[in-house]
């Protein structure tokens, strides 16, 4: 009887939010093309700052600071339905980084996939969300990211996995790239 919980126990483990395979190869070749900022271009507002002080060191945003908690997460373990230091997963991390930024959103993946205006991949910025479908043959949104970093056409969001808890990965990378379904703005 241990061994058959055991058993089911592993199976519904992998089955939940963010499961990554390596080494997949897909039939069909797909990309999606993000345009960053401009690089090295000085504006006159640029110019106005006094020195020592930057563009960083400006007013934060919501955003910013809703990312900055999530980061601050950043190798906490997996665990399904979790939303604590101990384990959470990919929703749990965006709750809670939004809760500890007085900012309620609902609970799954899914349901916050309802949230916020739907906008293109090419115009997504840091606080944005990003949804994904992991599993083979299934219509349903099981995971999301919260964008971190836009730089160079690439975009970095933070995440709950089940093989490395949460991390920051790039949409660049072929699972995520071929797994995106939309991306979201709440602010």
């Amino acid at each position: 009887m241990r061994k058959l919980l055991f058993l089911l126990a592993c199976c519904t483990f992998l089955a939940r939010c963010g499961v990554v395979k390596k080494n997949t190869s897909y039939s069909e070749d797909r990309s999606v093309h993000v345009a960053g900022d401009p690089v090295g271009e000085v504006t006159e507002s640029d110019a106005a700052e006094t020195p020592g002080e930057t563009a960083e060191t400006s007013e934060e945003t919501p955003a910013d600071a809703v990312v900055e908690t999530a980061l601050t997460f950043t190798g906490v373990r997996y665990r399904y339905g979790g939303t604590t230091r101990k384990g959470m997963d990919c929703s749990g991390l965006l709750y809670t980084s939004f809760l500890e930024n007085d900012i309620a959103l609902p609970r799954t993946s899914e349901m916050l996939s309802e949230e916020g205006k739907k906008i293109k991949v090419d115009k997504v910025q840091k606080g944005d969300l990003l949804f994904f479908k992991t599993r083979r043959g299934r219509t349903k949104i099981n995971h999301v990211g919260l964008v971190v970093d836009v730089q160079d056409e690439e975009v970095k969001f933070i995440h709950s996995t089940t093989s490395r808890g949460v991390i920051v990965s790039s949409l660049r990378e072929g699972y995520w790239n071929h797994a995106f379904v939309k991306a979201t703005r709440l602010f």
